[in-house]
């Protein structure tokens, strides 16, 4: 070695060599993570577009790992992990000594770093908020997720209760396979055994690795926990040993493709249970079973570790008969004195059995203790385990708290859902829908008949000031004063609230839709109850609660409030609302824009907010506006959360009603790209609704939606099911009379159509013939909806937007990549949404030399235009 060489090794030796704490300090330097020790990294932040959120460059650097990283897993991408980099000083220095030598110790070893030690560093500087959406998407991917995250500085560890609250699972136990029914829970309340593997000593097979073939079936491997034959897994760990994490297997109710029929928690201590005591006895007093790996159990101290220990779990050890240091005296001499059978005790014989044989003789033992165990400890009833033990509690501050008393203090109130909604929030009823009717036939005057026109308007406004009056004499519920004082609550206890609320208005609703569907289900049984069919699909429909409504009576409280005189103390004490939803909507919180239930658009409330928001920023702050439009559950909510990392209701029993816009934050080095400051993101309900498909106004509701969204977008995303099916045309057309209608406000908007569910890497060129069959029926709807419109100067589709047929169409796989709910998410659809995300930039690139982009007050003028405009169609 030349003394370069020398002295780097030296240094590498040394670095092993010094407290943990140097450890943690020097990793999280390395990452460019230091500054986010103390002061954490916010989810707005990690939001922000950046230049390196749309960027192909491989990391050059640990620190550039980090944000690959980062940005691979906010986009659910499954190679998140096998993020690498190649260090160009270390490569120019063996260049420069002009070395041959192949040293197994080499320095460059350290360049490595393990994932584990990513995500334990990520977790250890973000908020909680940060640590709650990478859990989310840790679970999508099915990767484990921290269950107890180490502070090797502190030599404290974490029960991760608040990161894993938002993680909500759906799966069939074989024993509902026949009624294809399914349970959907929030994973921390869900009462399921857990079976924890954990080392003693050193051990010769990989344990990790045993587990992700424990948990995949023959169909398809996947690597559930990171373990040493992984890309960077030989790493060595600097900060993660002492992680315990947990994952979860959900059988689907297939006897040929579930591994285990009952659903079950997996928890791996990562480290030797000699020096993390304090999680080995947590999961003893947690778990169903544990299950020991251990290549020697020769000293002393390893045999009072396991036999000193309190616990209910059930202890099988598996040892490995081959291992040199393998002692069958001290093997029985322990079970011996944990009293345990043969059966408890799992020999790893190479010799004699293949890896396969073992992996399924473990299944069987594991089995077993899931189908007779009646150990069953929620991960939330973890926590006073963990007190007791003096493991932390990451929900364990003021902030957490307080936000939980307030959000319990209101849900607690809420018994039955639809009587609740009457009595607490009754100004977004009926009463808004008839208003919503009235603002309607104020502009178009379809029932005005042979009546003077002046003195039906005058008579349409009499009955809405009456009805404004209405709302006014309602006091306000103090479930409405809990939610108005705490969101005005400082800091980060209102988002706290906020995502508590939601989560137990969410829980709530779930376990009321499951109710009402197998009452909708025993009924449909039976052909003559169809009116008893018909008010349960009603209540179906109105079942669903969650924050949304209560910012909704918020803005009618507003609104009605505008009808009394300026000098009120009541509208007085009220003027402070629009700008308390604009700091939320600032932060990154959805505003709902068009109410899905009364499909109208509260104008005043929404024009308010923005006016706060634009002085909250200053109004010359320009903004780009992206729109995803399409058929019902055919994935646009999951397509934006793909694209941008963020958050909008997924969930089968939460579909997206109305529509809900999010702002996104444009990092400085991307203003210079796309010259403006936000990027607002537009989320739709689906459309073709079966809900509204009995209304008479149906495809005029879709129409007016259509219109609105694609009148405020720069970029309109057509989301369509599959590639040319004849569903489409319908789509089509909502989509061309919108388009059609955008040039009376002067706009041109830009259109992408997605195909999703199309895996055929032909499938773009193979539709070359089909995309000129959509142009031309693109063309032959424009002339035909120009008719209709009166604007027969129009005579394609490019006339009325910019599209080209051969950037315009894109094809993106299926979401999984195999079967729900073990399934994990499909790396082909996570890199085709990101080309997607890269396709939109450009487009929005080229929409920054046009001199009409807007500011928000110009954007708020434009809302205004297209809202009533769309209230004049016919």
């Amino acid at each position: 070695m030349n003394e370069r060489k020398i002295y780097k090794h030296i240094l590498l030796k040394l670095r092993f060599s010094v407290s943990t704490e140097t450890q943690l300090e020097r990793l999280l330097e390395d990452l460019g993570l230091e500054q986010y020790y103390r002061e954490k990294l916010s989810l707005s932040k990690i939001l922000e577009l950046k230049k390196r959120t749309i960027t192909d460059e491989p990391a050059k650097c640990k620190s550039d790992k980090l944000w690959h990283f980062l940005r691979k897993l906010m986009m659910v991408n499954v190679t998140v992990r096998n993020v690498t980099y190649t260090s160009e000083c270390d490569s120019s220095d063996d260049e420069e000594s002009g070395s041959t030598e192949f040293d197994s110790d080499s320095p460059n070893a350290d360049d490595k770093v393990n994932p584990l030690d990513i995500i334990t560093a990520l977790f250890l500087c973000s908020d909680g908020f940060v640590q709650q959406e990478m859990a989310l998407k840790m679970s999508t991917c099915q990767f484990s997720v921290p269950l107890l995250l180490p502070n090797c500085d502190t030599n404290q560890c974490t029960l991760m209760l608040w990161a894993m609250r938002d993680i909500v699972k759906k799966y069939r136990a074989q024993s509902l396979s026949e009624s294809k029914g399914f349970i959907e829970d929030r994973i921390v309340l869900s009462e399921l055994p857990m079976i924890s593997f954990v080392r003693l000593g050193e051990c010769s097979s990989s344990k990790s690795e045993i587990l992700n073939k424990l948990l995949s079936n023959s169909q398809q491997y996947h690597d559930t926990f990171v373990h040493y034959n992984m890309e960077c897994g030989d790493s060595p760990r600097r900060i993660s040993n002492g992680l315990t994490e947990i994952t979860w297997y959900l059988p689907c109710g297939n006897t040929n493709i579930d591994i285990f029929s009952q659903p079950v928690a997996v928890a791996n201590l990562r480290g030797d249970i000699a020096s993390f005591q304090t999680q080995y006895s947590f999961l003893c007093q947690t778990s169903a079973a544990v299950f020991v790996f251990f290549d020697h159990l020769g000293s002393e101290s390893e045999f009072s570790l396991l036999t000193n220990q309190h616990h209910k779990a059930e202890i099988f050890l598996v040892g490995n008969y081959y291992s040199k240091r393998f002692s069958k005296d001290a093997l029985e001499k322990v079970a011996n004195k944990l009293g345990l059978t043969k059966d408890k005790i799992i020999i790893i014989r190479k010799k004699q059995k293949n890896e396969a044989d073992f992996v399924k003789s473990l299944r069987k033992k594991v089995s077993n203790v899931v189908e007779n165990s009646a150990i069953k400890i929620p991960v939330e009833q973890m926590a006073d385990i963990a007190h007791e033990l003096g493991i932390l509690v990451d929900e364990d501050f003021p902030e957490c708290q307080i936000a939980k008393k307030n959000a319990e203090a209101i849900t607690a109130e809420i018994q039955d859902i639809l009587k609740y909604k009457d009595n607490h929030l009754p100004r977004q009823g009926e009463i808004w829908k008839e208003l919503t009717c009235l603002e309607k036939e104020e502009f178009r005057l379809r029932k005005a008949d042979c009546r003077n026109i002046e003195d039906y308007k005058n008579e349409l406004q009499l009955t809405k000031k009456q009805l404004r009056k209405k709302q006014n004499s309602y006091d306000m519920s103090t479930a409405m004063t809990c939610f108005i004082n705490a969101i005005s609550s400082p800091g980060k206890e209102r988002f706290y609230f906020l995502k508590l609320m939601q989560m137990n208005l969410d829980n709530m609703s779930r376990v009321k839709l499951s109710e009402l569907q197998e009452k909708y289900k025993e009924k449909c049984k039976n052909s003559e109850n169809k009116e008893e069919i018909k008010k349960i699909d009603r209540q179906i429909s109105n079942s669903s609660l969650g924050t949304e409504h209560f910012f909704r009576e918020m803005g009618q409280i507003y609104e009605a409030s505008l009808s009394l005189t300026q000098t009120d103390p009541a509208r007085q004490q009220l003027q402070h609302l629009p700008k308390l939803c604009a700091e939320l909507l600032l932060d990154g919180f959805p505003l709902e824009l068009v109410d899905g239930d009364a499909s109208n658009i509260p104008l005043r409330w929404v024009s308010d907010v923005l006016s706060q928001l634009s002085d909250l920023v200053s109004p010359n702050r320009k903004i780009l506006v992206v729109t995803v439009i399409g058929f019902l559950r055919t994935g646009k909510s999951t397509l934006l959360n793909t694209m941008f990392g963020v958050q909008f209701a997924v969930s089968s029993g939460r579909c997206t009603r109305g529509a809900f816009m999010l702002l996104i934050k444009i990092n400085e080095d991307m203003k210079k790209v796309l010259n403006c400051d936000f990027m607002v993101i537009i989320d739709t309900e689906g459309l073709k609704s079966p809900e509204l498909a009995q209304l008479d106004n149906n495809y005029e509701h879709d129409n007016e939606l259509a219109t609105l969204v694609v009148g405020l977008s720069d970029v309109t995303i057509v989301n369509i099911e599959m590639e040319n099916s004849t569903e489409m045309k319908d789509i089509l057309q909502i989509v061309v009379h919108a388009f059609l209608r955008m040039k009376e406000v002067g706009k041109k908007p830009k259109c992408v159509f997605v195909h999703q569910n199309v895996s055929d890497v032909s499938a773009h060129e193979k539709n070359l013939r089909d995309r000129k069959l959509l142009l031309e029926q693109l063309n032959e709807m424009t002339q035909a909806a120009a008719k209709m419109e009166k604007k027969e100067e129009n005579k394609s589709f490019t006339d009325v937007m910019e599209y080209s047929p051969d950037t315009g169409n894109w094809y993106i796989p299926g979401l999984w990549n195999g079967n729900p709910p073990m399934a994990p998410v499909n790396a082909g659809y996570s890199e085709a949404v990101y080309e997607l995300k890269k396709h939109i930039i450009q487009l929005l690139q080229v929409t920054r030399y046009c001199p009409s982009l807007l500011n928000i007050h110009q954007h708020l003028a434009r809302l205004r235009k297209v809202a009533r405009g769309n209230l004049l169609l016919r």
